[in-house]
């Protein structure tokens, strides 16, 4: 009897080992599909940040591409407009350059017209002199006829 008892108790213990060591299997096999599930959450997580990150890196490349353009273009109107601003100013000295000249030239026009208007009148005068001495010895003639 003792010896059943004992048997008894050790295949009471052998399935009690064996139902906690299955208990155990178990319970790891849970904690690792908890772990892996809770990891594959995370990584969902990570992962969509690693695609947002890439694609932000991708815009600021994008955006720094495009600011150094705007600045070649922004340097370049500036360079235009401090061009045309020189090309107005010097139009401007031409201009005054075409006026100086153009009072110049009419001084000048003035003064010949006058010169020649004096050369007229006294060329005229000059004739009229001419045509009265001669008018004069012809009446002197006359007289002494």
């Amino acid at each position: 009897m003792l010896s059943r008892l004992l048997k008894e108790h050790q295949a009471k213990q052998n399935e009690r080992k064996e139902l906690q060591e299955r208990r155990r299997r178990e319970a790891i096999t849970a904690a690792t599909c908890l772990t892996e599930a809770l990891v594959d959450h995370l990584n969902v997580g990570v992962a969509q940040a690693y695609v947002n990150q890439r694609k932000l890196d991708h815009e600021v490349k994008t955006l720094q591409v495009q600011a150094a353009q705007f600045a070649k273009q922004t340097s370049q109107w500036i360079s235009m407009v401090e061009n045309f601003n020189q090309a107005l100013k010097e139009i401007g000295d031409v201009e005054n350059w075409a006026r100086s000249i153009e009072m110049d030239m009419r001084t000048i026009a003035t003064a010949l017209e006058y010169v020649h208007k004096g050369q007229i009148q006294a060329a005229s005068s000059q004739n009229a002199l001419a045509e009265g001495r001669q008018n004069r010895n012809n009446k002197f003639l006359f007289r002494i006829l």
